[in-house]
């Protein structure tokens, strides 16, 4: 199936998730996850009409962008070490795992001297996994209180993964409380803005995620594949 093909059937399904939830669907954005696939895949993409890469790590994303970024908007969406914010600040719209302070820290020092202001979403551990990244749920209202002291990180939104799960409506309650954590957050009135986003869903269960309040959904394999 090739990449136009895998984006009329995900766009079937997503509308389908809406239709079920009462949402609408130009509310729900599709990040095309590109890190397993070429940059000629990944151009590929970008001709079928798909707006936002998502990439994970700098050093294989970097042929990519350096060919490729002049056209979409780039989201960087895995663990980002400390040492390597100098490498992705500035080059991507969006920056969706900002789960500690020291990371926190250092965006702003690099943005600040770039003369920037870099979007960035909180990463909750919602599932409490230890192989997951993320601030755990009882620091996350610390976390984001240190955050909003800074002056030039936006947040727009918060970020989960799910546990792999055979059923998809398992990842039901983690969707929901990284909601309900959103929706707090606004309450809290912690920002002076309303955080609206949320990236929440991958290939295998971002129906439950859009159902749940997704605004992002991450796909890799069911929209564009996986090159070996």
């Amino acid at each position: 199936m090739n990449i136009r093909n895998r984006k009329n059937e995900v766009e079937v399904r997503v509308a389908a998730a809406c239709e079920r939830s009462g949402r609408k669907q130009e509310d729900i954005k599709i990040i095309a996850v590109t890190k397993y696939v070429s940059l000629e895949t990944t151009r590929s993409v970008l001709d079928e009409g798909l707006q936002h890469i998502g990439e994970n790590r700098w050093q294989d994303v970097k042929p990519k962008w350096e060919a490729l970024h002049e056209r979409g908007t780039w989201h960087f969406i895995g663990h980002l070490q400390t040492n390597k914010v100098k490498d992705v600040i500035g080059k991507f719209a969006y920056i969706h795992s900002l789960d500690r302070m020291s990371l926190a820290k250092e965006l702003d020092k690099q943005a600040a001297a770039l003369g920037l202001e870099v979007n960035c979403l909180l990463q909750v551990n919602v599932s409490g996994e230890e192989s997951k990244y993320g601030v755990a749920p009882e620091h996350f209202f610390d976390l984001a209180a240190e955050v909003s002291k800074l002056t030039h990180i936006h947040i727009t939104g918060l970020m989960t993964m799910a546990p792999y799960e055979m059923e998809a409506d398992a990842t039901r309650p983690v969707f929901r409380g990284l909601r309900e954590l959103r929706d707090q957050l606004n309450d809290r009135q912690i920002f002076p803005y309303e955080i609206t986003e949320l990236s929440m869903g991958m290939s295998g269960d971002f129906e439950v995620a859009i159902e749940e309040g997704a605004t992002w959904v991450r796909l890799g394999t069911v929209l564009v594949g996986k090159e070996e």
